[in-house]
């Protein structure tokens, strides 16, 4: 098993999980069996209870974890679900390591950072690769080379260095500004960063230096001659656009040879064919259309990323480019006129009242103009509320998590959730089976009675409310297995309305999108026709 680490210098956010990730896919599609290893050094146990607007959107893995986006990314680009250990928190290692303390696993030792926390730091690394029988583990390791947080990990890492002699291998990703006073390219920031890494034991192997513009020649020697770094080992990777780049960018390099020389693997070839495909369309798709997202979180795009990548996938695989419209559900009184000339509306998930008038209200312009709809999770929810009230007259139709004192409690807890006292214990958490009726637009779709599908909710649709709202054209044609937790529901008399209380943008993959996500880009293509056709004919009456 061979190891390669990916730290990063001088700012944060410069693009070390799309990194990490292109790399997994370039070493994948060279036959070798990849794993990945994300390190996040707060000591939150996990993501599960972070704000979106400190740390994006929270990921769910297929067994459960709420994890950091990047995992995300991962499981995109490496086309496979990824587990809780693919995960490390400072909050878990400290965890674990008083569990052992408590037990008497140290045997009277005074439990220190080092070496019982930088061993089980180390121990779980291994663990998740030999688990998978993986050839290669990828370790990304969170936050700025600097950070007081990130020292036992670091620690461990240099330890690995020296117990896995000739196997493992150390990227450090840097940021080279241009200055807009003089146009030139700084360096030092880049050699200071690596004096850092270097005082706390580790040399890294290769360099990523992300800029505004390539670097030349001249500035990847002077990288080379300060940091200790092989020349050819500096890759300037400048701005790309869009994360889907980036693994042609990687693989045109030298450096997954380099890496792969270093480590003692035989450098094969990869087959990018498919990837260049995707990128092809997703650069120069056959028409455009525009999906208004309705959400309280739009200022911070990471929020929805999976959503958005959900819809790049699609436009790789049918060529129809998506524009996203971002739409802050908190502005209300104007809703209305900001989907005006929007193709089709997404409603995302969300938790709390904040900005759910907002979105009932763009559910309601879009079912009463016909304009395609798909809700997500929360969004599912919604489309049930609003429906209750505009449809079925019941007057202040809520949930029970929105109004406990609504009197017409459409989403609420089902009976057996009541009266457990843990939050965790309500929650639906990673991947359910989901069964789907036949006749019914859903099934159109997905081909199958039964689907699996990743799940991050609490409340439900309530029983006592279904055969009312389906007498009135609301049909719900997916259910949990035992068939009292509805999962899909669709509108007649509509050219797509739709809406899932699963994530189908958390298992949607380049090659295979989410259906739910496709469905709608394809609804919003034959709606953009319709649209253009009706103001040629204004334009011609007009004239």
């Amino acid at each position: 098993m061979r190891f390669v680490v990916i730290t990063g210098g001088v700012i944060s956010g410069i693009g070390k999980g799309t990194i990490t990730s292109s790399l997994a896919y370039i070493l994948r599609e060279r036959n070798y069996k990849v794993d990945i290893v994300k390190i996040d050094p707060y000591i939150n146990y996990d993501a599960g209870t972070m704000n979106p607007y400190q740390h994006g959107e929270v990921f769910v893995l297929s067994d459960g974890t709420e994890a950091d986006l990047d995992l995300g990314n991962y499981e995109r680009f490496l086309s496979r679900n990824l587990k809780s250990g693919n995960n490390l928190t400072t909050g878990k290692v400290y965890k674990w390591v008083i569990e052992k303390e408590r037990r008497g696993d140290f045997l009277g030792s005074t439990v220190q950072i080092i070496p019982h926390v930088t061993d089980e730091i180390k121990r779980r690394i291994r663990a998740i690769g030999l688990e998978d029988n993986s050839d290669i583990v990828l370790i990304e390791v969170g936050g700025v080379v600097g950070d007081i947080e990130s020292m036992p990990f670091l620690e461990a890492l240099r330890q690995m260095r020296l117990e896995e002699d000739g196997k493992i291998f150390f990227i450090h990703v840097t940021y080279v500004p241009t200055l807009r006073s003089v146009g030139e390219p700084k360096t030092k920031p880049t050699q200071h960063s690596v004096k850092e890494l270097r005082s706390i034991g580790i040399q890294p192997d290769a360099i990523i230096a992300r800029s505004e513009i390539e670097l030349d020649s001249d500035l990847k020697e002077k990288i080379a001659l300060f940091t200790q770094v092989d020349e050819k080992a500096v890759i300037s990777i400048p701005d790309v656009g869009d994360i889907f780049t980036m693994p042609l960018l990687l693989n045109d390099t030298v450096l997954p040879n380099y890496i792969l020389d270093k480590i003692g693997l035989k450098p094969n070839e990869s087959n990018m064919d498919f990837w260049r495909g995707v990128v092809a369309n997703i650069k120069n798709p056959s028409h455009w259309v525009t999906i208004g997202v309705v959400g309280k979180y739009v200022q911070i795009k990471d929020s929805y990323i999976s959503n958005e990548h959900s819809f790049m996938h699609v436009t790789g695989k049918t060529g129809i480019g998506v524009k996203l419209k971002w739409i802050n559900s908190e502005k209300e009184d104007s809703i209305e006129e900001l989907l005006k000339d929007v193709d089709g509306v997404l409603i995302p998930w969300g938790y709390g009242p904040r900005g759910t008038e907002g979105k009932i209200k763009a559910i309601r312009f879009a079912r009463e103009n016909k304009i395609p709809l798909l809700g997500i999770c929360f969004g599912f929810q919604l489309t049930v509320i609003e429906f209750a009230r505009n449809v079925l007259g019941l007057t202040g139709a809520n949930s029970s998590e929105l109004n406990p004192e609504t009197r017409f409690p459409v989403i609420d807890l089902l009976p057996e959730q009541i009266g457990l006292t843990e939050k965790g214990g309500t929650m639906r958490l990673g991947d359910i089976n989901v069964k789907i009726k036949k006749g019914t637009m859903a099934y159109d779709l997905y081909g199958k009675e039964e689907i699996r599908e990743r799940h991050r909710h609490r409340y439900e649709v309530n029983p006592k409310y279904i055969k009312e709202i389906e007498s009135k054209g609301m049909h719900f044609s997916a259910t949990d297995e035992s068939g009292t937790r509805m999962e899909i529901l669709e509108l007649e008399n509509h050219p797509f309305f739709m809406g899932s209380q699963f994530h189908a943008e958390f298992i949607s993959r380049p090659e295979r999108p989410s259906i739910l996500h496709e469905a709608l880009v394809l609804a919003a293509s034959k709606y953009n026709k319709v649209r253009r056709k009706n103001f040629i004919e204004q334009e011609k009456f007009a004239k």
